[in-house]
């Protein structure tokens, strides 16, 4: 959807991912595992995509050190998404993965509902996500790599957006699994 970047940083992180799998049993504790995640991707995945994704996961681990309820998930991707648009300067609009992002966790709040299925909150959050990235195909960008490029040359939904959302369904898909 763009100049291949996007797709390769994000090659990149997945197999640097499936080593460390392959390598090592991961981390049990969601905050350990989160955390893990983090260093993994600031090491290997490089790019702004890296960064954003260390910071993302690095937020998100904090609320987990306690407690791994449902309700704590969301506020997790709370916690990441504050993290990703305090230090990257983007806001849900811009056309960049946090559209993905913050859709998903609208819907993860249901997760805060007494007697939320997260498989169920889970797949609604992916299909949210997945709306979310089709609909930057006609947004502006206000932020990110496709902000330096005329709009009227921004044909395909942002990449990032995108990619977020494949790594949503990936999860999806695991847990289903």
């Amino acid at each position: 959807a763009g100049d291949g970047d996007c797709g390769h940083t994000h090659a990149r992180a997945a197999r640097a991912i499936q080593e460390w799998v392959r390598a090592r049993p991961p981390p049990a504790a969601p905050a350990q595992l989160l955390s893990a995640l983090a260093d993994l991707l600031l090491e290997k995945m490089g790019g702004s995509s890296g960064v954003l994704y260390g910071l993302f996961l690095t937020a998100a681990a904090r609320p987990l050190r306690n407690r791994s309820d449902l309700p704590t998930w969301a506020d997790a991707m709370d916690a990441g998404i504050e993290a990703m648009q305090r230090y990257g300067g983007a806001a849900p609009g811009d056309r960049t993965m946090l559209d993905s992002l913050c859709a998903a966790a609208q819907a993860l709040h249901a997760l805060r509902s007494p007697g939320a299925n997260l498989l169920t909150v889970l797949a609604s959050a992916v299909e949210s996500a997945e709306a979310a990235a089709e609909a930057t195909r006609h947004m502006e960008a206000g932020a990110g790599r496709a902000s330096y490029i005329s709009s009227s040359q921004l044909l395909q939904p942002d990449p990032g957006a995108v990619a977020a959302a494949a790594v949503l369904r990936a999860v999806l898909e695991g847990l289903r699994g």
